[in-house]
């Protein structure tokens, strides 16, 4: 006997409704997709991962090595210096300068927490600056009005793939002494009047973290530095500050990075540059596409500032009115990622209320918290893909396929003052 439901029935054996069609599954976009560059890599990855297996050197291993030079090369610096996370280079980069209860740090409020954690970390102070809005990189002006006897570094983080202004970040840190540490985990090969970032400060810090342009299978870190004396304090203070082994010269931390980590990365190290022209790539297409929708006149697009090499870790757009959780629901329901860095600066995070920051005292920082939307930009993202992310802006603000959205329409005073009155 046959069950099988009639076409106009469901698989209950009840008829459909009037109109009824099978739903269709929603194509979607990922904000990132790991597979897209592991897979056609993995068999690089199993012969480097063998090799580790060989050597039976599975911490600090000749995989290390090989990285560590090729990083130094990459970034411009004579030395690099493997730790087991970007959270962990920041930690050690503010060891090696000796910061400690009584110091004050400055750095952008917006920014991962681990730009913070690093520094009270170490019973230090952080005093946290404005962002620059072209940008979302720190604020130099804010930075110099923040200087004070206390004041021991500055970290400027080179935010979203794109460097701060080294340059006279480096003359107001000049004129008082104080070291400069660069974050610059989402930056890996960015440039800032042809130097690498990473070079341009005493100590540069790195993430290899899966999401990074440059990520591992893991977590993973590394330090930059043109300077010996801490290099080779950097090297002692990741493994306990052992020198020779069980004789400790002073009190370090365990941050070293794993050799399976270091064999993923030199497979894939190779192969930045290209990803970052893919970047590249994405990044001025979403621009043009927003501008022939008309979009670009309701939203703020990011731009590479002159002089700069942009690596795009994240393509972060402003959603001005307070509409820009609305769109990112919108988004959310067509499938289509994204994501919010930052929700909150970090002057406003409550385990940082101590420190008596008020509403309003970062304005552009909270401006920016309240307006960034990040969108797909990793390099195997498709055309098609990103037609698809800005179809769906484009619908959110009600402009059909085919067309943009219309000119503002300007009125004279005399017009305005007819539109009052009616």
């Amino acid at each position: 006997m046959n069950t099988a439901p009639r076409p106009d029935q469901d698989h209950s054996g009840h008829s459909k409704p009037q109109g009824f069609s099978e739903p269709q599954a929603i194509k979607g976009v990922p904000l990132l997709d790991l597979n897209r560059q592991y897979l056609p890599l993995q068999e690089e990855f199993a012969a480097a991962l063998r090799q580790v297996c060989q050597t039976g050197q599975f911490v600090l291993g000749p995989q290390v090595t090989e990285l560590e030079k090729a990083i130094g090369a990459y970034c411009q610096t004579p030395h690099a210096i493997g730790c087991a996370s970007g959270s962990d280079a920041l930690l050690l980069a503010l060891m090696a300068l000796d910061i400690g209860p009584g110091d004050e740090v400055i750095l952008p409020s917006l920014t991962f927490f681990a730009t913070a954690s690093a520094v009270t970390r170490l019973g230090a102070t952080p005093r946290f600056a404005d962002i620059d809005r072209a940008t979302y990189n720190i604020s130099p002006a804010s930075v110099a009005a923040l200087m004070g006897t206390n004041t021991r570094a500055i970290i400027p983080v080179h935010l979203f793939g794109q460097c701060a202004a080294m340059d006279e970040l480096r003359r107001i840190a000049e004129r008082s002494g104080v070291a400069i540490v660069e974050d610059a985990a989402q930056a890996i090969g960015a440039e800032f009047n042809g130097r690498r970032a990473g070079s341009m400060g005493q100590i540069g810090c790195l993430s290899f973290y899966p999401t990074k342009n440059l990520g591992g299978a893991g977590d993973g870190g590394m330090l930059t530095t043109c300077r010996d004396d801490l290099a080779d304090r950097l090297r002692l203070l990741r493994g306990h500050g052992m020198r020779p082994r069980y004789y400790h010269k002073e009190v370090g931390i365990n941050s070293r990075l794993d050799s399976f980590q270091a064999a993923v990365l030199n497979v894939k190290l190779p192969h930045l540059d290209q990803w970052t022209a893919q970047r590249q790539t994405h990044a001025a297409h979403y621009t043009t596409l927003f501008g022939q929708r008309g979009l670009d006149r309701v939203l703020g697009l990011p731009r590479s500032q002159a002089g700069c090499r942009h690596v795009w870790n994240q393509y972060v757009i402003r959603v001005p009115d307070g509409r820009r959780d609305e769109l990112r629901e919108h988004l959310v329901q067509a499938r289509v990622g994204s994501e919010i860095y930052y929700p909150l600066g970090l002057h406003q995070q409550e385990c940082f209320r101590y420190l008596g920051y008020r509403a309003g005292d970062l304005p552009e920082t909270e401006r920016a918290a309240a307006e960034v939307l990040a969108l797909p930009i990793f390099p195997e993202l498709t055309a098609e893909e990103q037609h698809q992310v800005v179809e769906t802006i484009a619908s959110y603000f009600g402009v059909e396929r085919g067309h943009a959205l219309p000119e503002p329409k300007f009125l004279s005073r005399g017009e305005r003052k007819s539109a009052d009155a009616r």
